[in-house]
């Protein structure tokens, strides 16, 4: 339902401009966009004189905006310049930025005044007599929120605001948005607000100038003054990092280098906690400093004997080289036969890509993105690339946010859906700017990103941070001669923790056969021990005793409540016998580690307690798995009630999301649907060899998500009524879950109360949906079964 003032203004400039050359009328729907604010726009063109009128708040309409003067309440109409139509679009573009414009429309009233007066603070600059002067007016007459959103921190919008209030009369500066959240406009807010600092005439750009100035105001422990806010912000732009976070701040104290060290790590700078240049430049252009070592590269060109050996001799270990060339290319850079043994001689591993083209948007659709991956997957077969090798899809061109959401997601989905239907040999990684690595990894799960950060200048790069699955960073082209060979070159910092990359071909071992083998290994413990219990549950207790049955703590002791207790013998003579408790193992399919314990204890609550008979109902089975975090993630949310008004919007934001720091996290969910399928197969009479074999060695897993879906829910209806139940049904079992899981967490009521409160009933059910959808979305990646 649309606002009934912004359908006003939408009426009054429709009908006032509608004859005006050059106007475009905007849709009379109540909903503030910007099809609104242009019509405002042009309304206010032709009150200053200005035809045709165009879609813009340019220097034109700034100029002659500016020769007003400042328009507030001493200038009423016909006794200044400024008219009443001029006033009336003004407050009609503050109703629908959510101020209450006016009481009465072409007076400049109290009303007003006070309207811009909470506007200015809003942005962070003085209130004043709540005057419009042309700083003011456009940003009435745009789409920039100046109070926190969705998504949005109070860290951010405190530097945004600080930024604001401290160079909005400075003329290279525009007022920016104060949202909470890190844009490319905060960027290049930041950008100026250095360059200003230094001494310099500011662009926005990272040019040597700044470069220089920077490399001459390196900070340390005890630093004060104004670059250290400058670059404390500049922190904060960059949380978190591995879960650490800062604060903007004047002086250089001892928590702000411990951040400024995991921030090194992250980035494979030298760790010193200190603001020296490299660190300047990586937080605020995506190549950092291009000079800086680099231990990973790429090219087209065939790597022979001779360069493979410069290559090792300068200091590089790793390549990446391309599956395929279009037929119509006259590149020549696919990988040829016998190269990847040379390379393999000479100490360098590589790393393989995929690119069709791939450099506008006409290249990316689903069709396109699931063949690719079919051919990808058939070139890596032929050339002998191990499973669980990473593939990088390139996206080699600077896609917009639209064109992500239009066409580049749903090129990685069919990408992901094109692997699955070959048994997901091998894992999806991205190639692309910052924000399309991030974006792609959040809702595709590709594996890694591969950063094309030399591409400093992609809007795609500036405003967002590296993001957290980063394995190569592309930082500077330049062109290698080694005699009279001649070729190009990228430079790449290479994170080896991410994607180690592959050191041979043809090996037929699978990502989790040591887990496979441990399984076996401790199933023919339990054979030998006896007992009452199956082996297979045997071995499920003993996995997850130590994290989830310790009774050592009230949560520990909610889970030999909730599964039972575990065998304490078994345990004992495990670890006689030289087992111990497996912490981590990698996904076959995925890439991803998962964790042996909550998955073993997920399984082991589904084994001993059947799926309730109405799938759309929930039980103590599902509170050790997929309810048991849903729970503790409805805490997560309540608990950010602020930030995230809207469950379903939490849940989008934060369920199941790789690298996304959530107490309900990719490998979580992951968790939760395997664990539930081993203890279906077991309890169909599989022992827990055969059931774990059977997942992650022969396929089992590849629609894990799908089998998930519709054996514990079948439908969308059923998943949506089993998670209200969990979270609201009275019920012992559930009942002491919610209690220990979410108030415990802090949270300030029980869902079953919220749905009592006032509109609480449609939040809650938001936040089910979410959950929900969060299932069905991840089905539609493993493509048809």
């Amino acid at each position: 339902m649309g606002d009934p003032k912004v359908l006003q203004a939408q009426q009054w400039v429709n009908a006032t401009y509608g004859a005006v050359p050059g106007y475009t009328p905007c849709p009379e729907d109540g909903r503030t966009g910007w099809t609104t604010m242009f019509a405002l726009i042009e309304g206010l063109q032709h009150e200053l004189g200005i035809s045709p009128v165009v879609a813009s708040f340019g220097p034109t309409t700034a100029a002659r905006f500016a020769a007003l003067g400042e328009i507030g309440i001493a200038f009423p109409p016909g006794s200044g310049t400024a008219n009443a139509n001029i006033i009336t679009i003004l407050q009609h573009g503050l109703f629908c930025k959510g101020y209450w414009g006016a009481d009465t429309y072409g007076q400049y009233t109290g009303t007003t005044v006070s309207a811009v007066q909470s506007l200015r603070s809003n942005m962070g600059i003085p209130p004043g007599n709540g005057t419009i002067d042309v700083r003011i007016a456009r940003c009435i007459l745009n789409m920039d929120a100046y109070v926190i959103v969705a998504g949005g921190t109070d860290k951010i919008r405190d530097v945004q605001r600080w930024l604001n209030g401290r160079y909005w009369q400075r003329d290279a500066y525009t007022i920016g948005p104060c949202e909470g959240i890190y844009s490319r406009d905060v960027q290049k807010s930041l950008m100026i607000a250095i360059q200003y600092e230094l001494g310099l005439s500011p662009t926005g750009n990272f040019g040597p100038g700044t470069q220089a100035g920077l490399r001459a105001h390196p900070l340390n422990i005890g630093s004060t003054g104004i670059f250290v806010e400058l670059f404390s912000a500049a922190c904060v732009f960059n949380e978190p990092v591995n879960n650490t976070t800062t604060n903007r701040r004047s002086t250089y104290d001892a928590t702000l280098a411990e951040f400024v060290r995991e921030f090194q790590r992250f980035s494979l700078l030298d760790v010193t906690g200190a603001a020296d240049y490299q660190t300047w430049a990586q937080l605020l252009v995506s190549m950092g400093d291009p000079d800086r070592p680099a231990a990973g590269c790429d090219t087209r060109f065939e790597i022979t004997a001779a360069r493979a050996s410069w290559l090792y001799a300068n200091g590089y270990r790793i390549v990446g080289r391309y599956l395929y060339d279009p037929p119509d290319s006259t590149l020549d850079k696919e990988i040829k036969p016998g190269e990847l043994r040379t390379i393999f001689n000479a100490g360098l591993r590589v790393l393989p890509i995929y690119q069709d083209n791939a450099r506008q948007l006409s290249d990316f659709t689903y069709i396109a993105g699931y063949q690719h991956a079919v051919n990808a997957h058939n070139l890596a077969v032929g050339h002998g690339f191990n499973k669980g090798t990473v593939i990088y899809f390139a996206v080699d061109y600077d896609a917009t946010q639209d064109e992500i959401d239009e066409a580049i997601v749903p090129y990685f989905q069919g990408v992901a859906a094109g692997l699955s239907s070959r048994g997901k040999r091998y894992v999806h990684g991205v190639y692309g700017s910052r924000n399309v690595c991030a974006d792609v990894t959040d809702r595709t799960f590709a594996r890694c990103s591969y950063v094309s950060g030399m591409s400093w200048g992609f809007s795609g790069n500036l405003g967002f941070p590296l993001p957290a699955n980063w394995s190569f960073n592309q930082i500077k082209e330049f062109q290698v001669t080694n005699g009279s060979d001649t070729y190009d070159l990228d430079r790449d910092v290479w994170r080896s923790s991410a994607d180690p990359g592959s050191s041979s071909v043809n090996n037929p071992a699978g990502l989790a056969d040591a887990f496979i083998a441990y399984i076996q290994q401790l199933y023919d413990l339990a054979v030998a021990y006896g007992g009452s219990k199956p082996p297979s549950q045997l071995v499920m207790e003993f996995i997850r005793h130590r994290e989830y049955g310790s009774k050592n703590t009230l949560n520990e002791l909610g889970w030999s409540y909730l599964i039972g207790d575990f065998d304490q013998g078994f345990v004992d003579h495990a670890h006689a016998s030289g087992a111990a408790v497996w912490t981590l193992f990698k996904d076959p399919y995925s890439g991803y580690d998962l964790g042996a314990e909550h998955l073993m204890a997920t399984a082991n609550g589904h084994f001993v307690t059947a799926q309730p008979a109405d799938r759309a109902d929930a039980n103590g089975g599902d509170v050790a798995g997929w309810a048991g975090d849903l729970m503790t993630f409805y805490a997560d949310w309540r608990n950010s009630a602020e930030q995230y008004a809207s469950g379903e919007a939490f849940c989008a934001a934060k369920l199941a999301k790789p690298n996304v720091v959530s107490s309900f996290g990719f490998n979580d969910l992951v968790e939760d649907a395997d664990g539930y399928l081993i203890a279906r197969a077991v309890r169909s009479g599989k022992t827990i060899v055969e059931a774990v074999r059977d997942h992650y060695a022969n396929g089992g897993g590849v629609h894990r998500f799908t089998d998930y879906f519709n054996q514990r829910w079948g439908t969308a209806a059923n998943c949506f009524g089993s998670a209200h139940n969990a979270l609201t049904r009275p019920d012992l079992t559930l009942g002491v879950a919610r209690k220990q899981l979410i108030l415990f967490n802090g949270a300030p009521l029980l869902p079953s109360m919220m749905a009592d409160l006032p509109g609480g009933a449609a939040k809650l059910a938001g936040f089910v949906q979410g959950f929900a959808t969060a299932l069905q979305d991840r089905i539609t990646l493993e493509g048809p079964s």
